[in-house]
């Protein structure tokens, strides 16, 4: 694909453009002078016009990464590429709802289904389309509850998977596929579609076995950097949405923030900047403060910033789903962006902002003047993690730390196959009377002992991340908030919390690759009921289990700070004696 057709956009691409126009304002506080530098840096050597012309010689001087790099710039050119088959696409989507499906799953994880998430969140199901669920976790709970609200035969699965050979969506494959067949529905392929790159075992799976479509992505688009592309589009469409005005949502946004555009109001630059300069002065910890209805991106914007920088000792930390505090609960090292729709920021909101502001913090600013907007936002997000790439001097286009936990599952996975069982972590701790292991450069921290400890190991600039191998229930969300809300009250250091596997797919590059700041609590449990996964020797209870501790064994490889907590099973109770056990080793 060559670079984006800026020079001629429609009259309603530029009306959409006209309506994001002044919606969007960067306080830089003290890091003001270093984000200006950057700027005047950028406007001398044409980095934005370069990133637009899809230069790799912006992130790298090595040939061979520039050539790595050259293959995942697709996404500056999808909303180009993808208009010819948006036809296509609505097709599909009206073939489904008139067949009378009356649910859509998708299976995916990460890129896959990160942004299909915040436009179902953010915009919602259109009324009449067939309802739309996600299963993004391994967790058997997560299984049995699509199970039991989807009538089987009426239901689509779309299977979107870029390799084509991601464990998770493959096992939630086979066990829809197992359930089709129990059901009678044969052929079971025409109740699944697939989005997935040219060529890969997905690809050919989908025309070989019969399903009902599959999508082929260009291979230059990186995961996630694929909102704007059939793996955001298609599921879209299944929404009942018009894909082809998100589409032009993302076009007025590349407008806005082309190359012509003056670097003091190109939003996607100023951003970057900010990200970048925050980055490499201490302030890494960026801070998303949404109200309820934009919670998701928080998530979406997780992925896309830790996985492009949190590589090389460097980074830029996502923190999302953390209450606004008052500005004295915060350390120095935070930036923090307000996203709203509609209108600004409520009053006490405003009022904290600004509290931050007055203390030096940056602060940005953006509002989407509608929901379908949220597609511009992905563009703007998409080209500022970019652009803070060359700021930070890292590729963001790599994740050369996420097969680290990968191979562990599998290692794992293999033992249980031989043997039936999972392997001990080793001589395990105890916290809130639940089994514990400390990785080693806790234990040379605290000693075996002092798991309940953990959270000692916290110093300025520090942050916790809670990753949760756990179902997702509010009650057992509870205890974690307020954990979090303790840490942050009593150290000022930032809390991020993930729900695996989902996080290995996007924060978990950060965590291994990024700076070793992070201080990591894994928790999984035994499940109430466990789910087979048809074909394999394993269940989905013990894929997830493999899944926690395959990662905590890969932070432990990486010389992170982590303990794992393992559950008799997911109970609200166990989870609060734990967290009550950890709080209290803060004292």
């Amino acid at each position: 694909m060559t670079s984006p057709d800026l020079r001629q956009p429609s009259d309603r691409v530029l009306h959409f453009a006209d309506r994001l126009e002044g919606r969007f304002a960067l306080w830089g506080g003290s890091l003001a002078p270093a984000v200006d530098g950057l700027l005047t840096q950028w406007a001398r050597d044409s980095v934005v016009a370069g990133l637009f012309a899809r230069q790799p010689a912006l992130w790298s001087s090595e040939p061979a990464v520039q050539a790595k790099i050259a293959n995942r710039l697709g996404w500056l050119t999808s909303a180009d590429w993808v208009l010819p088959s948006l036809s296509r696409v609505q097709r599909f989507a009206d073939g489904v709802r008139a067949d009378g499906f009356t649910h859509v799953v998708l299976l995916g994880m990460g890129g896959s289904s990160l942004a299909p998430e915040v436009l179902r969140a953010v915009a919602g199901v259109r009324p009449g389309w067939p309802a739309f669920h996600m299963l993004d976790s391994t967790d058997p709970a997560s299984v049995a509850a699509i199970d039991a609200v989807i009538d089987v035969p009426r239901t689509l699965f779309l299977l979107a998977s870029k390799s084509g050979g991601t464990i998770e969506p493959n096992s939630m494959a086979a066990h829809f596929k197992a359930r089709l067949e129990s059901a009678g529905v044969a052929p079971w392929a025409a109740n699944f579609a697939a989005i997935t790159d040219d060529g890969t075992a997905l690809h050919r799976r989908a025309v070989d076995e019969g399903f009902r479509d599959v999508f082929v992505n260009p291979a230059d688009i990186g995961g996630r950097y694929s909102a704007i592309s059939f793996f955001g589009l298609v599921p879209a469409a299944l929404m009942g949405h018009d894909a082809a005005e998100l589409v032009d949502w993302a076009r007025a946004m590349l407008w806005l923030c082309g190359p012509d555009r003056p670097l003091g109001t190109n939003s996607a630059a100023l951003l970057g900047a900010a990200m970048a300069a925050g980055a490499r002065s201490g302030r890494d910890k960026l801070t998303i403060v949404t109200p309820r209805p934009l919670e998701a991106i928080g998530l979406w914007i997780d992925q896309l910033v830790a996985e492009s920088t949190g590589k090389d000792g460097r980074g830029v930390v996502p923190v999302a789903g953390e209450r606004l505090g008052e500005a004295d609960e915060y350390g120095d090292d935070r930036i923090f962006v307000h996203l709203s729709i509609g209108g600004g920021p409520d009053e006490r909101t405003r009022d904290r902002l600004r509290d931050l502001a007055a203390a030096g913090a940056a602060f940005a600013e953006a509002e989407l003047p509608e929901p379908a907007a949220v597609a511009a936002e992905f563009v703007r997000w998409e080209l500022a993690t970019a652009l803070a790439g060359v700021g930070l001097g890292v590729n963001p286009f790599d994740e050369p730390n996420v097969q680290q936990a990968k191979d562990a599952t599998q290692r794992l996975l293999r033992t249980y196959r031989e043997s039936g069982s999972l392997p001990s972590q080793g001589a395990p701790g105890v916290v809130g009377a639940q089994p514990a292991w400390l990785s080693s450069r806790a234990v040379e921290a605290l000693g075996e002992a002092d798991a309940p400890r953990l959270l000692s190991l916290l110093s300025p600039g520090d942050y916790f991340a809670i990753l949760a191998y756990l179902p997702p229930d509010q009650e057992l969300l509870t205890p974690i908030d307020e954990l979090r809300r303790i840490v942050r009250a009593r150290t000022r250091c930032a809390t991020t919390f993930g729900y695996g596997p989902r996080y290995l797919h996007s924060t978990g590059q950060l965590h291994k690759g990024g700076p070793a700041t992070g201080v990591f609590l894994v928790i999984s449990a035994m499940p109430t009921a466990d789910v087979p996964v048809p074909g394999e020797a394993y269940s989905f209870g013990v894929l997830e289990r493999a899944q926690a501790s395959g990662d905590f064994a890969s932070l432990d490889s990486s010389g992170r700070r982590a303990l794992h907590v393992h559950l008799p099973r997911p109970d609200t109770q166990a989870l609060r004696d734990v967290c009550a056990a950890l709080a209290a080793g803060l004292r």
